[in-house]
């Protein structure tokens, strides 16, 4: 499938920094507002196809990762100096090595549970940049890279602390290269919720837990000591991840009857991807076991299918995980668990 021409897919949702940015914090205040300065900035960043640009892989190199690390130096010029590359020894800068580290742990997850050569299936160079800009307080995908920043050390610690944060970026590649779900309301939810879905699965395969051994939390271990939050979100518990008084309480709702109408954040992209992340959780652990084996083997399964259009809303991504669950384990407890799933978080599947 051909990838999108422009893409922007942060992890800490405009919603938040816009709160933040009202703070009474000056310095709080201030690295929001540089934040989503750059964000604004980073959107209009587009990715045409240029010639050659594609990887040519030499023999015996599928399979394998070829990452690369750059340094922006607290600047905006990506990708910024290479720092690190592929096989070569860790450097002295944690950050770097955490990203690099990261890489190498999606790119494990998606070859050894699925047999997917990097996030494109076909080998693709994983590049990642860090220390961007001046208190940045975000990590996204532009469509061909990873960007991280230091965070402003108030909210937001350094953004390679959580391996799933690292794993839910490149996600949103992998979505770009299957089915290129549109980056606007339910169909923009869903890109989200994948991108978190297999961000957890990145962090549970890492440390080898079972689904009721993991803390589906995205993000754990970004704030700052000082915020009464525990991460970004949870796929658990969707609305608990955080309540707090500079940053606010967490909006998401884990049912339909609480969705979230708006016309900010992409029409709420961040926030109600709380729904489909809760119905994942509920397969996984309804399933036990290790998460990435059944519950994300269909949701593996539905993204590289075939049948997902751009706009698919979440009724029509549960009914395809159903077709899904049914076609590879037939109608026995896994597509139960998924119907039972969807059934809880008040989406239908027919």
């Amino acid at each position: 499938m051909t990838p999108q021409t422009s893409v922007f897919c942060s992890i800490v949702p405009p919603h938040l920094l816009e709160h933040l940015a009202h703070s009474s914090n000056p310095a709080v205040a201030a690295a929001a507002r540089r934040t989503l300065v750059a964000d604004a900035a980073a959107r209009t960043f587009r990715v045409l196809p240029l010639p050659g640009a594609a990887p040519t892989l030499a023999p015996g190199d599928a399979g394998k990762p070829h990452r690369t690390v750059h340094d922006c130096a607290r600047g905006t010029d990506l990708p910024g100096t290479k720092v690190r590359g592929e096989g070569e020894e860790a450097v002295a800068d944690a950050t770097v090595n955490r990203a690099y580290a990261g890489l190498g742990a999606t790119f494990d997850l998606f070859l050894n549970a699925y047999g997917h050569d990097s996030i494109d299936g076909s080998g693709l160079p994983l590049i990642a940049s860090v220390h961007y800009d001046e208190n940045y307080g975000n990590a996204f995908w532009n469509g061909e890279q990873m960007v991280f920043g230091d965070g402003d050390d108030e909210i937001f610690l350094d953004f390679t602390l959580p391996v799933d944060v690292i794993g839910h970026e490149l996600a949103h590649g992998f979505t770009q290269y299957t089915a290129n779900l549109e980056y606007f309301s339910q169909s923009g939810a869903l890109n989200e919720s994948v991108s978190d879905v297999f961000g957890s699965l990145v962090k549970q395969y890492a440390l080898d837990q079972s689904a009721d051994q993991a803390d589906w939390l995205i993000g754990e271990g970004l704030f700052h000591p000082n915020v009464e939050g525990t991460a970004l979100r949870s796929m658990k518990a969707p609305g608990t991840a955080y309540d707090d008084d500079v940053l606010g309480k967490d909006p998401q709702p884990g049912h339909m009857d609480d969705y979230v109408r708006t016309g900010r954040d992409n029409g709420g992209v961040h926030i109600n991807s709380g729904i489909p992340n809760h119905a994942f959780y509920l397969v996984a652990t309804e399933l036990g076991g290790k998460a990435w084996e059944r519950a994300g083997q269909i949701w593996y399964d539905v993204m590289t299918g075939g049948t997902l259009a751009p706009e698919t809303r979440f009724d029509e991504f549960a009914a395809a995980t159903v077709a899904a669950a049914r076609a590879r384990y037939g109608d026995g407890e896994e597509i139960q668990a998924v119907l039972k799933a969807w059934t809880a978080v008040g989406v239908p599947t027919d």
